[in-house]
Protein backbone atom coordinates (compact mmCIF):
# COMPACT_ATOMS: atom_id res chain seq x y z
CA UNK A 1 0.00 0.00 0.00
CA UNK A 2 3.01 2.34 0.94
CA UNK A 3 4.50 1.61 -2.86
CA UNK A 4 1.37 2.43 -4.39
CA UNK A 5 0.54 5.54 -2.30
CA UNK A 6 4.04 7.04 -3.10
CA UNK A 7 3.48 6.29 -6.94
CA UNK A 8 0.41 8.59 -6.79
CA UNK A 9 1.99 11.22 -4.82
CA UNK A 10 4.61 11.14 -7.28
CA UNK A 11 3.17 11.24 -10.61
CA UNK A 12 1.04 13.98 -9.36
CA UNK A 13 4.44 16.30 -7.49
CA UNK A 14 4.92 17.05 -11.26
CA UNK A 15 3.19 20.54 -13.26
CA UNK A 16 2.46 19.16 -16.21
CA UNK A 17 0.65 15.89 -15.20
CA UNK A 18 -1.19 17.52 -12.76
CA UNK A 19 -2.75 19.98 -15.11
CA UNK A 20 -3.19 16.41 -17.34
CA UNK A 21 -5.36 14.95 -14.57
CA UNK A 22 -6.95 18.23 -13.94
CA UNK A 23 -7.67 18.27 -17.83
CA UNK A 24 -8.91 15.07 -17.36
CA UNK A 25 -11.56 15.70 -14.71
CA UNK A 26 -15.06 15.90 -16.61
CA UNK A 27 -14.17 13.61 -19.38
CA UNK A 28 -11.48 11.95 -21.22
CA UNK A 29 -9.47 13.90 -23.83
CA UNK A 30 -7.19 12.20 -27.01
CA UNK A 31 -3.47 13.22 -26.87
CA UNK A 32 -3.85 15.64 -29.33
CA UNK A 33 -6.37 17.82 -27.38
CA UNK A 34 -4.25 17.26 -24.25
CA UNK A 35 -0.90 18.52 -26.67
CA UNK A 36 -2.53 21.53 -27.76
CA UNK A 37 -3.65 22.20 -23.97
CA UNK A 38 -0.35 22.36 -22.63
CA UNK A 39 1.32 23.37 -25.77
CA UNK A 40 4.19 21.08 -25.74
CA UNK A 41 5.31 18.45 -28.02
CA UNK A 42 3.53 15.07 -28.18
CA UNK A 43 6.37 12.83 -26.97
CA UNK A 44 6.64 15.03 -24.04
CA UNK A 45 2.89 14.81 -23.48
CA UNK A 46 3.14 10.94 -24.19
CA UNK A 47 5.71 10.77 -21.94
CA UNK A 48 3.80 11.84 -18.91
CA UNK A 49 0.63 10.59 -19.64
CA UNK A 50 2.79 7.16 -20.02
CA UNK A 51 4.11 7.99 -16.35
CA UNK A 52 0.34 8.20 -15.09
CA UNK A 53 -1.20 5.59 -16.60
CA UNK A 54 2.01 3.08 -15.16
CA UNK A 55 1.13 4.71 -11.72
CA UNK A 56 -2.25 3.61 -12.20
CA UNK A 57 -4.22 6.97 -12.33
CA UNK A 58 -5.25 6.70 -16.25
CA UNK A 59 -6.79 4.16 -18.42
CA UNK A 60 -6.22 4.74 -22.16
CA UNK A 61 -8.17 3.19 -25.17
CA UNK A 62 -7.80 3.69 -29.09
CA UNK A 63 -9.98 4.81 -32.01
CA UNK A 64 -8.65 4.56 -35.02
CA UNK A 65 -5.47 6.19 -34.90
CA UNK A 66 -6.36 8.53 -31.88
CA UNK A 67 -5.43 7.72 -28.17
CA UNK A 68 -8.09 8.23 -25.61
CA UNK A 69 -7.16 8.91 -21.72
CA UNK A 70 -9.42 9.07 -18.79
CA UNK A 71 -9.00 8.97 -14.73
CA UNK A 72 -8.99 5.67 -13.95
CA UNK A 73 -10.42 6.02 -10.31
CA UNK A 74 -12.80 9.31 -9.57
CA UNK A 75 -11.42 8.93 -6.03
CA UNK A 76 -8.50 11.06 -7.53
CA UNK A 77 -10.32 13.69 -8.06
CA UNK A 78 -10.58 13.91 -3.81
CA UNK A 79 -6.68 14.42 -4.35
CA UNK A 80 -6.76 16.86 -6.63
CA UNK A 81 -9.42 18.89 -5.04
CA UNK A 82 -6.81 18.87 -1.97
CA UNK A 83 -4.01 19.68 -4.28
CA UNK A 84 -6.00 22.70 -5.88
CA UNK A 85 -7.36 24.00 -2.67
CA UNK A 86 -3.66 24.26 -1.21
CA UNK A 87 -2.78 26.25 -4.07
CA UNK A 88 -5.38 28.63 -3.62
CA UNK A 89 -7.41 27.06 -7.03
CA UNK A 90 -5.00 28.79 -9.39
CA UNK A 91 -4.50 25.27 -11.39
CA UNK A 92 -7.13 25.03 -14.06
CA UNK A 93 -9.85 22.88 -13.02
CA UNK A 94 -10.71 21.50 -16.97
CA UNK A 95 -9.38 21.47 -20.43
CA UNK A 96 -12.81 21.15 -21.88
CA UNK A 97 -12.55 23.99 -24.15
CA UNK A 98 -11.81 24.34 -27.67
CA UNK A 99 -8.12 24.85 -28.81
CA UNK A 100 -7.99 26.29 -32.25
CA UNK A 101 -4.80 24.48 -32.70
CA UNK A 102 -6.56 20.74 -31.66
CA UNK A 103 -8.00 18.89 -34.55
CA UNK A 104 -9.67 16.35 -32.46
CA UNK A 105 -13.01 15.55 -33.12
CA UNK A 106 -14.59 17.19 -30.22
CA UNK A 107 -12.98 20.29 -31.22
CA UNK A 108 -13.96 20.38 -34.49
CA UNK A 109 -17.83 19.86 -33.26
CA UNK A 110 -17.59 22.60 -30.94
CA UNK A 111 -16.30 24.69 -33.75
CA UNK A 112 -18.57 23.88 -36.00
CA UNK A 113 -21.32 24.57 -33.36
CA UNK A 114 -19.73 27.94 -32.87
CA UNK A 115 -19.21 29.12 -36.16
CA UNK A 116 -15.50 29.16 -36.02
CA UNK A 117 -14.90 31.73 -33.55
CA UNK A 118 -12.25 31.78 -31.36
CA UNK A 119 -11.80 33.24 -28.05
CA UNK A 120 -8.73 33.88 -25.62
CA UNK A 121 -8.17 32.21 -22.52
CA UNK A 122 -6.28 32.90 -19.93
CA UNK A 123 -3.16 31.21 -21.31
CA UNK A 124 -3.07 33.16 -24.55
CA UNK A 125 -4.21 29.80 -26.56
CA UNK A 126 -7.27 29.98 -28.64
CA UNK A 127 -10.00 28.62 -26.80
CA UNK A 128 -13.82 28.61 -27.26
CA UNK A 129 -16.17 28.41 -24.16
CA UNK A 130 -18.15 25.44 -24.10
CA UNK A 131 -21.92 24.91 -23.36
Amino acid sequence: MRDLSLQVLKALAHPARLRIMNALREDEECVCHLTAYLRQRQAYVSQQLMFLRRAGLLQDRKEGLRVYYRIKDPRILHVLDAVNALTNGKEERTARQVIATCSCPKCETQRRQTGGRKWKSKSSVPVAPTA
